[in-house]
């Protein structure tokens, strides 16, 4: 049941009562999304405050939960920390200002965030459900968005048409801004989608991802808008990259550092001479958030464990001329990588 998430972060945090705003947070533990509440956890249940634009929704969203449903307190919602000896709040997902009114109405304020970071990295059936869902609606877009490919048409067309794809299969929204690069603006790895038309003999790359169940996806791949002969480097790098990314869903499995998962792909790409045109990391945990623990870096020694979901995107950058990123969203099963985006990942040319 959805009220034992709460219990548990509670439980973990040692503290006399939680206290969460953060809507992301307060979805995760109450399944209902909302732009205004608070949950609070004690040893007495959970309740969820909200004000009167969403009080009938909570209502018969929480109904048979455990859940209560409350109006929001006139005094705002840092009343709810009155009385409490140690309030257990996330830190980083507040204000200042928010903090420091807790500091005023609570003996003493105890950071969580750890506590969500753990249990909201390992994804249980549902979460797993909807994840598996978004990444089937990406999957689908992308698939029905080959066609869509018209010379002339714009960056913002093209991301405009993708987006609208993946409405029409299902999806509540996007995960993030898409990203839609031609040509040269492939080499900037977070390239801001713009007005640059399409030509003949373009790349092209696409990192999109979209909403289902208020679960994320996420998924890159990068394309020839027809072949004008003249991309026999980027093929080579292609191949690589390619071969990078599988080397990952291979190697990586269960109680592997972060690190030692970014290494499965970056050794490949060491050995292409490719490296130092891999610029970011491997990847990220992917759920209620596009970008989330466990993260897969050279520094990271974020622990892997069955259940969790996150990126594998391996990619080079070369500046001013091309890029190439190949990204699946992934999980683990059973100590082994199993693809949630699995659409064609050979190079395409349209």
């Amino acid at each position: 049941m959805i009220i034992q998430r709460s219990q548990k972060i509670f439980n973990a945090s040692g503290a006399d009562r939680l206290y969460v705003t953060a809507p992301d947070l307060r979805f995760y533990l109450t399944g209902f999304s909302s732009s205004d509440g608070c949950v609070v956890t004690d040893g007495e249940g959970t309740a969820f405050y909200t004000d009167a634009r969403y009080l009938e929704a909570a209502a018969a969203a929480l109904k048979g939960s455990g859940i209560a449903v409350k109006q929001a307190p006139k005094g705002g919602y840092s009343v709810l920390a009155e009385g409490a000896g140690t309030l257990a709040v996330s830190i980083s997902r507040m204000t200042a200002a928010e903090y420091l009114e807790l500091t005023k109405r609570a003996g003493k304020i105890a950071d969580c965030t750890q506590a969500f970071e753990n249990a909201m990295s390992v994804k249980d059936e549902g979460e797993l459900a909807a994840i598996k869902e978004a990444c089937r609606i990406a999957d689908r877009a992308f698939e029905d968005m080959l066609g869509a490919f018209k010379e002339g048409m714009t960056e913002n067309d093209a991301a405009a048409e993708l987006e609208y794809r993946m409405r029409k299969f299902g999806a509540s929204g996007t995960s993030f801004d898409t990203i839609m690069a031609f040509g040269e603006g492939s080499s900037v790895p977070h390239h801001e989608t713009g007005a640059r038309k399409l030509k003949f003999g373009d790349i092209i790359l696409m990192d999109f991802g979209c909403k289902w169940g208020g679960y994320c996806s996420d998924c890159t791949r990068t394309l020839l808008f027809g072949d004008d002969k003249k991309h026999e480097d980027f093929k080579k790098a292609y191949a690589q990259v390619l071969k990078a990314h599988y080397a990952a869903k291979e190697n990586i499995t269960c109680g592997m550092t972060g690190r030692e998962a970014d290494e499965a792909a970056r050794s490949v790409l060491r050995g292409a001479g490719l490296d130092k045109y891999f610029t970011h990391s491997l990847g990220h945990g992917i759920g209620i958030n596009i970008h989330e623990f466990p993260y897969l870096s050279p520094r990271s020694t974020d622990v892997l464990a069955d259940g969790m979901v996150f990126s594998d995107e391996p990619g080079v950058y070369f500046e001013g001329d091309f890029g190439i990123r190949i990204e699946d969203s992934v999980t683990l099963l059973g100590g082994k990588v199993l693809s949630l985006t699995d659409s064609d990942k050979k190079l395409i040319i349209l």
